[in-house]
């Protein structure tokens, strides 16, 4: 029997959707591959509650974070950094020398609109990055109020939504998002391997004007694909059949709001358990509804914890980076269920002595 997984992400993926990934190939080029691309992006389109480009990709979402950079920045970039992945983006950005400056925030908690607006109206930057859900934190950014802010002072808004799209609503034209960036192994709980990307018009527009885009990302060269509903290099196409039919399954058999309200139940959940035992390294205020990070105060041996908890059939998660060991993490998100999670919070309990 497959370890029931607790981390991060990949998530457990459901037999089902792990079928439609056994389908017999299609060639990528065929009318058949085309009618699967686009009723993939239209369903993505739903899910982001928006009209803008759909791009999929095959690679991890740190493909379209490098992306981004590559096609939304000439000269210099805005990043909000609160955790290890949102310092990936900028360590991104200087690695392919677009000048970024950092907005630093305590791991732990989250930046505001307020945070950013002073640099912004500057006039130096093209773009401010900004990471939706810290999985390394379990801090949650509201993206409330940033668009505008952008939108004020000519910048582009990008976000990552790696670890919180389908499992949060994410109104990608109501918040002003210009770009964001998500894959398909948290909560969308399909394998990896598969990474989607929704640009607006002003970051195609802005992608026009930008030198060096490099081959394998440039946004102008997939738009040209898109609208024959087609990738430029070959498609992961059991993926892409994979996660068209599990986006059926959440628009059409769960439903969205129900999906987001059983996150919500279980992060609730989740930090209750926590607040009773040990303590959230995250402010209430932007604790996160997919992953839950709580500081290590009883000295538990981690370690130890992930060992036993493996005996018994879970993956568990320790802190991320520099919290190793003083904190771990519990992901819920994807198709797990509350009674999968209680479960699993109950067998901490019992191997601790809670």
């Amino acid at each position: 029997m497959a370890d029931k997984l607790f981390i991060p992400g990949p998530v457990d993926v459901s037999p089902d959707v792990l079928e439609r990934m056994a389908c017999p190939m299609i060639g990528h080029r065929s009318k058949a591959y085309a009618e699967l691309h686009h009723s993939t992006v239209e369903r993505l389109k739903k899910v982001f509650y928006t009209g803008n480009t759909v791009f999929l990709g095959p690679c991890s979402s740190t493909g379209w974070m490098e992306a981004a950079v590559r096609n939304c920045v000439s000269e210099k970039s805005l990043h909000v950094v609160n955790g290890a992945f949102s310092s990936r983006w900028h360590k991104i950005a200087e690695l392919n020398g677009k000048n970024p400056e950092k907005i630093e925030v305590e791991w732990g908690s989250g930046a505001k609109p307020g945070d950013v607006e002073e640099k912004l109206s500057s006039g130096e930057f093209e773009a401010l990055f900004v990471t939706h859900n810290e999985t390394s934190t379990g801090v949650m950014t509201p993206l409330e109020g940033f668009g505008k802010v952008c939108r004020d002072n000519n910048v582009l808004f990008c976000v990552d939504a790696v670890s919180s799209a389908g499992g949060v609503k994410i109104d990608v034209d109501e918040l002003g998002i210009d770009v964001l960036v998500t894959g398909t192994q948290k909560a969308f709980a399909v394998p990896p391997g598969l990474a989607m990307t929704v640009l607006s018009e002003a970051a195609l527009k802005k992608s026009e004007t930008v030198k060096n885009r490099g081959l394998y990302f440039d946004y102008q060269d997939f738009l040209k694909k898109a609208v024959k509903d087609n990738t430029p290099s070959t498609p992961p196409v059991s993926l892409i059949n994979a996660l068209c039919y599990q986006l059926g399954k959440i628009l059409d058999e769960e439903g969205l709001e129900n999906r987001y309200a059983r996150h919500a139940k279980m992060a609730d959940y989740t930090r209750s358990w926590v607040k009773k035992h040990w303590e959230m390294l995250p402010q209430d205020w932007c604790a996160s509804n997919t992953v839950t990070c709580a500081k290590n105060t009883r000295k538990t041996d981690l370690a130890e914890l992930s060992k036993k908890l493996l005996e018994k059939g879970y993956l568990f998660s320790n802190g991320y980076g520099k919290l190793k060991g003083d904190a771990f993490r519990v992901a819920h998100m994807g198709d797990r269920t509350m009674d999968e999670l209680k479960e699993y919070l109950e067998t901490i309990d019992d191997i601790v002595g809670l």
